[in-house]
């Protein structure tokens, strides 16, 4: 039984971190080089701490990205 939990957890992980880099893809940042990426996703994670208004316009402009797949 353990070892399906174990199973499950990592299948539900693996999927999270595939759609996490289909949003680098998906934002045009594919060919950036990671340490690039890592001090960008920290710098937002700071911002994102100090400023309620940038996380809801940020979320306004993902909004928007994925709006545009379904058209």
């Amino acid at each position: 039984m353990e070892r399906i939990a174990t199973s499950a957890a990592r299948k539900k992980d693996t999927r999270e971190k595939i759609e996490l880099g289909g949003l680098v893809v998906k934002a045009g940042l594919r060919f950036e080089k990671r340490a690039l990426l890592l001090g960008a996703f920290i710098d937002i994670a700071s911002r994102l701490e100090a400023d309620a208004g940038e996380r809801v316009r940020l979320t306004t402009i993902g909004l928007e990205a994925f709006s545009d797949d379904s058209e």
